[in-house]
């Protein structure tokens, strides 16, 4: 008995964007198959089980081929064992680098270490992300932080170019780099109302204005730890708070600059010194903008406040960080 075949001799390898989401996603070839077949794989291509599996365990094996490069994605564009166009090379990397905002919540501002890895099958279970995607997405974590920590010149900058990746996804690694270097707490209860992309924006605006790179972007240090000279000098600012008649002053030159603009200004005037009063007492986002505006300004209009210069770099990333977190 004859059986026909038609064969197709190419050399650029072939990968289905789909069955490498299933693979990154963790998903075995069987569970793979059975999403490939929900989704009318076989009608579309007239193909039978047999070939979709064949085909799932083919692709499969070129994935974890190619994750060693994708370890290091510029040796990608150098290997000749994989014939990929640049189009497709960009598409891997950054699939292989992506992450789930909900996983990166669990772990944002933790060691990147064993000990942090060990809880992955928690994380796994109360996200419903597969462990292997957790894994993944932790060694990308940790394969990125200790690439740039050592590095000169911008954080984001020295991501993209050693890991390839967009712009977007650069910032993204750069806060997830950022937090695990200077450890902030952001699993408290009370912060658990806040996004990733919350604490990015955050951390964007620390990098940006309060480490050393934000001063010099050829320091040692780059933009991972704060300027410890700006920090001393923030112990300066306490005097707003603890000398009373200069309290009194700020809070009446703002006072009289929000009087009359906006319907809880009772409200601001007795919490002057507020943390959460301002929820409760159901201001909204143009409230608080106008609050801290006058806030900052009027503390310039003190006649003996002269840290102006530390207080504008201080104010500047706080009212931006508290607009931002801030939902009506």
């Amino acid at each position: 008995m004859s059986v026909e075949l038609d064969v197709f001799v190419g050399n650029t390898t072939i990968m289905d964007k789909e069955v490498y989401q299933l693979w990154l996603n963790g998903y075995t070839v069987n569970d793979a198959v059975k999403v490939r077949i929900e989704g009318g794989v076989m009608e579309e291509c007239e193909a039978s089980a047999e070939v979709l599996l064949s085909d799932t365990m083919d692709q499969y094996r070129t994935f974890q081929m190619c994750e060693r490069l994708l370890h290091h994605p510029a040796k990608l564009a150098n290997q000749l064992l994989f014939q990929i166009p640049p189009d497709r090379q960009a598409m891997l990397i950054e699939r292989y680098y992506a992450f789930d905002d909900s996983f990166v919540r669990e772990v944002l501002g933790k060691k990147l270490s064993k000990g942090t890895k060990k809880d992955l099958d928690d994380v796994s279970t109360k996200t419903g992300i597969t462990l292997k995607s957790c894994r993944r997405q932790f060694d990308n974590f940790k394969r990125v932080f200790k690439v740039v920590e050592e590095l000169k010149g911008p954080l984001v900058e020295n991501i993209r170019q050693h890991f390839l990746l967009p712009d977007q996804l650069a910032r993204d690694y750069a806060a997830i780099v950022f937090f695990a270097n200077n450890r902030f707490e952001t699993g408290k209860k009370k912060l658990q109302y806040l996004t990733f992309q919350d604490f990015a924006f955050c951390a964007g605006q620390l990098i940006n204005n309060w480490t050393l790179g934000a001063v010099d972007n050829m320091m040692e240090d780059m933009d991972v730890d704060l300027d410890k000279e700006f920090l001393q000098d923030l112990k300066d600012l306490k005097i707003l708070i603890t000398d009373k008649d200069l309290l009194d002053q700020h809070k009446s030159l703002v006072c009289n600059a929000l009087r009359g603009k906006t319907n809880v200004f009772n409200e601001m005037e007795a919490n002057f010194k507020f943390i959460e009063p301002c929820r409760s007492d159901k201001w909204t986002s143009i409230d608080m903008n106008l609050y801290l505006t006058h806030y900052t300004n009027s503390a310039h209009i003190l006649d003996t406040f002269k840290h102006h210069a530390v207080w504008t770099r201080y104010m500047g990333v706080i009212k931006s960080c508290i607009l931002r977190m801030y939902h009506d």
